[in-house]
């Protein structure tokens, strides 16, 4: 599953959340958040923590 780094960023600066931020609710460090973000293809579970640390619906954050 590709996740979009555009839609992340702009559900991010939505909730004036850092990278870092991210990171911590999703529960890992900032440098693996950033390997995860770059990477864009990850798992289903993945994809949905990421969802979830930032309120939003999956659907909003994967590539069409």
């Amino acid at each position: 599953m590709k996740v979009s780094r555009d839609k992340i960023d702009i559900a991010r600066a939505s909730r004036c959340m850092t990278v870092s931020g991210l990171a911590e609710a999703y529960g890992v460090s900032r440098a693996r958040m950033n390997i995860i973000l770059n990477q864009r293809e990850v798992t289903p579970v993945c994809a949905g923590r990421i969802a979830r640390a930032l309120g939003v619906d999956v659907t909003e954050i994967i590539e069409q």
